[in-house]
């Protein structure tokens, strides 16, 4: 196991680059399955994800290569393929489940092991499931699997609508009628940039998709696609990680390679916190100068904020000037970190979907340990602010999140070690 030892109180100044977005490489991975031959895919970080991924794919007969000086990854996939996705990869990765409406549209057949990844709350498969009961799947659960059986004729479009804008569910019912007979209709899409970089390599792929961006998308199927090269967009998360980073610092860093577009009600609220945001065509730069201004948070689908930051704005109010409210509506565990951040002594309250946090003029150093990747990534920004030591444990979870992320924030003025822990 690995830990990081963090020296708090240093100021953090800089820039940073930001890669393809870890939320939408996975799936892209998966999306490859659609279309025999080669596909390239550019911008890939290399994190644990990616290399779950890639084994992944390789067991269903795929050949895969990274290429860590490009960020590369190429995929050739064989006309024949298998259909199972074993549990011990698809328990270490919730996004394994990416597989699921590829290996129908391509097989007929899918057996996929109920996924694992991130204890933040129950993401359940019941939209994917009835999208592709609609569509004439026959889906049943046995032995731990989601096994689904396509009809003779293959998939059948239909209008599919979506009680709760689910990324999974969408990118599952997407893939899915790429190739199906007839028309799909997905209502109450996902909207999130994620989606639409999976409908544009689609599209490039010779899919049918229009609405691209909206809440409807209408899926023509074809008969089949084609292998491509293409280029991941980049991570917002990561990307919002950073413009908290120096804010909480009171720092000054320039996020380049990144639409800050996609980060539009982040960078408000780091306004509203009191810090100077501009905003540039592919780049943002965040400085601080005093303590942060205690600010409420709601996460939504996007475009709403999003939940994937939540941790790291929490650790920003726990040091910050008055109190705030953060609501979250996603995920109902994704709190548990609170109980690691008052060790490190905020002072934070929780009650169901809301949590109450009063600012502290400061934080004061502790063992603590990473419970997922943001909650992870939260607990490293709030030890840069505590006093004396913070050792944060478990952080093969924010490996999973960020490449090389303590080098980064060494690169920027921090005091990070990582060590074997015994």
């Amino acid at each position: 196991m690995e830990v990081f030892r963090i020296q708090g109180g240093a100021r953090l100044a800089g820039q940073v680059q930001i890669t393809g977005a870890k939320n939408s490489s996975l799936k892209l991975m998966a999306a490859a399955l659609l279309a025999p031959g080669k596909t390239v895919i550019h911008a890939v970080p290399n994190i644990l994800d990616v290399t779950i991924m890639a084994e992944l794919l390789r067991r269903l007969g795929c050949k895969v290569e990274y290429d860590e000086a490009k960020q590369a990854v190429s995929i050739e996939v064989p006309q024949t393929i298998e259909h199972r996705a074993d549990y011990d990869l698809v328990r270490r990765m919730r996004a394994s489940i990416a597989v699921l409406g590829p290996l129908v549209a391509r097989t007929g057949e899918a057996d996929v092991a109920l996924p694992g990844g991130d204890a933040i709350g129950s993401r359940g498969l019941d939209m994917h499931t009835a999208g592709l009961e609609r569509m004439g799947a026959v889906v049943t659960n046995e032995h731990g699997y989601l096994v689904v059986h396509a009809p003779t004729g293959g998939l059948v479009g239909t209008a599919l609508y979506l009680d709760f804008p689910s990324v999974g569910a969408t990118e599952t019912l997407l893939m899915a009628g790429v190739t199906a007979n007839g028309v799909t209709v997905i209502d109450n899409a996902a909207r999130e940039p994620e989606i639409v970089d999976i409908c544009n390599m689609l599209v490039a792929m010779g899919a049918a998709i229009s609405g691209i961006g909206g809440s409807l998308l209408t899926v023509t199927g074809v008969d089949s696609l084609h292998a491509v090269e293409y280029t991941t967009v980049s991570d917002r998360i990561v990307a919002g990680t950073w413009a908290v980073a120096a804010a909480i610092t009171q720092g000054d860093i320039t996020v380049n390679n990144v639409n800050p577009s996609h980060l539009s009600i982040v960078l408000e609220k780091l306004a509203t916190a009191g810090a100077t945001v501009e905003v540039f065509e592919n780049s943002f730069r965040v400085q601080m100068d005093r303590r942060p201004t205690a600010v409420d948070i709601v996460t939504l689908p996007y475009p709403g904020f999003p939940t994937d930051l939540q941790p790291q704005f929490i650790a920003l109010n726990s040091i910050a000037e008055g109190s705030a409210m953060v609501t979250e509506n996603l995920f109902e565990a994704r709190f548990r970190f609170v109980q690691e951040l008052t060790r490190l002594g905020a002072e934070v309250r929780t009650d169901g979907h809301h949590a109450l946090i009063r600012g502290r003029s400061k934080l004061s150093g502790a063992p603590v340990e990473a419970t997922d990747i943001r909650a992870g990534a939260g607990l490293v920004l709030a030890g840069l602010v505590a006093d004396g030591e913070t050792t944060v444990h478990a952080v093969e979870h924010i490996d999973r999140g960020y490449v090389n992320f303590e080098k980064e924030l060494v690169e920027l003025g921090a005091t990070v070690v990582r060590e074997t822990s015994t």
